[in-house]
């Protein structure tokens, strides 16, 4: 892999990866009543 062309893709990229790690150690609470995976990967994303 060369490399990310763009810096948002690559802090993105690195954004969700930070992410995963955090809910596999169980830091991060996806049982919000009424709120699905999806659009709590969209505000993470999108708000860092």
């Amino acid at each position: 892999m060369r490399g990310f062309k763009r810096f948002r893709s690559a802090a993105t990229t690195i954004s969700g990866i930070e992410l995963m790690h955090r809910i596999r150690k169980g830091q991060f609470d996806l049982a919000i009543e009424g709120v699905t995976a999806p659009s709590v990967w969209n505000v993470v994303l999108l708000n860092r």
